[in-house]
């Protein structure tokens, strides 16, 4: 029951997504963040199965770094999405990759962006965005009450509202959530909503003795 949504404010972008690690009917981690920081000024949010997941980041993150190490310049974002979306379609033809991804960054040219990615490699500019069960809840939500001009406290409290709506609709509800926003200062863990913590491995014992 995966979810990643994200929007475009007045100077910045913005993407939460849950931190639930499953399989099947088990609950592996829900501390799993599922948004990358591909570099200073760019995040990448994924969702679907773990190990495409996270192999596919890893592998964009890298190529973007390695971009920027050869011609000392990052690309921007439009450029990143662009690569991103070149690969995809490259492995839909041989091996394709089961993720799809919310692309946000901030240039200093064109201010912030959001792009669409999904996993047969359609690739759209948009000003929101969501991907997997919640999308429908969130998506809902951000066509009721999202701006292009709102700040970034509007912006927290669409996210929360939104967060708050999955897990009061959704049959199977992932229980916390990370949130990321990437602006003119660079890309940032803003925060987490939490309402269940991960035990530790000395509380376990600690608990079982």
């Amino acid at each position: 029951m995966e979810c990643v949504f994200g929007l475009v404010g007045n100077g910045f972008a913005i993407i939460a997504a849950d931190t639930s690690a499953v399989n099947s009917i088990l609950v592996h981690k829900t501390n799993e963040d599922k948004i990358m920081k591909l570099d200073s000024h760019k995040l990448m949010g994924a969702s679907g199965e773990a190990g495409d997941r996270v192999q596919f980041t890893e592998f964009v993150q890298k190529n973007v770094s390695l971009y920027q190490f050869r011609n000392g310049i990052p690309l921007t974002t439009a450029a990143a999405a662009n690569f991103t979306r070149g690969e995809l379609a490259t492995a839909l033809r041989k091996n394709p990759y089961s993720v799809n991804i919310i692309l946000a960054g901030f240039d200093q040219d064109t201010g912030p962006s959001l792009y669409f990615i999904d996993y047969i490699a359609t690739l759209h500019k948009v000003d929101k965005a969501a991907f997997g069960y919640g999308s429908y809840f969130a998506l809902a939500m951000m066509d009721r009450h999202y701006r292009s001009d709102m700040s970034v406290d509007e912006a927290i409290k669409l996210v929360d509202e939104c967060i708050a709506e999955i897990r009061t609709r959704l049959v199977v509800a992932p229980p916390n959530f990370v949130i990321k926003i990437v602006d003119k200062d660079g890309a940032r863990e803003f925060a987490w909503r939490q309402s269940i913590k991960d035990q530790g491995v000395e509380d376990a014992n600690a608990a079982s003795a």
